[in-house]
């Protein structure tokens, strides 16, 4: 392929669900990993947490995690883990598909989540909720 993503240090599959999918504001981060299609998760539950959601370990959860998967090489890997705070803001786990492969996913715990509201469909729009209106990007220094 001769692709950052697809070259022989081919590393995994990273499932992404929130500000890294395909029209979020950081999807960048994932320039030259190799988009591998639509997907969900079993067993883990979804927090608003404003610009970003978070998920975590949830045998209980009622609905799948819906997100995006991608192939990446370590260099690829290495850099998200550094973008998601790995391994101290979310931990990078192991979980396997329903098609029986496996991809890397970003998970925080319980207690990072014990203010914040669940998204009981297990899907994140980030870019439909955070658009600022023209009124609100008005001088008020957000950018």
């Amino acid at each position: 392929m001769g692709g950052a993503g697809g070259g022989s240090d081919y590393v995994g599959l990273v499932f992404v669900y929130g500000s890294l999918k395909r029209g979020e504001r950081f999807h960048h981060q994932l320039a030259g990993a190799t988009f591998e299609g639509t997907a969900e998760l079993q067993g883990l539950e979804l927090y608003d947490l404003g610009p970003f959601p978070m998920a975590i370990p949830n045998a209980r959860a009622q609905a799948p995690l819906s997100g995006e998967l991608y192939r990446v090489n370590a260099q690829q890997l290495e850099a998200l883990d550094r973008f998601e705070g790995a391994p101290r803001l979310y931990q990078r786990s192991l979980h396997g598909l329903a098609d029986g492969r496996q991809a890397w996913v970003y998970l925080g715990t319980r207690r990072q989540v014990r203010f914040v509201q669940a998204i009981p469909s297990g899907c994140w729009r980030g870019s439909d909720r955070h658009q600022p209106t023209a009124r609100e990007s008005q001088g008020n220094g957000q950018t």
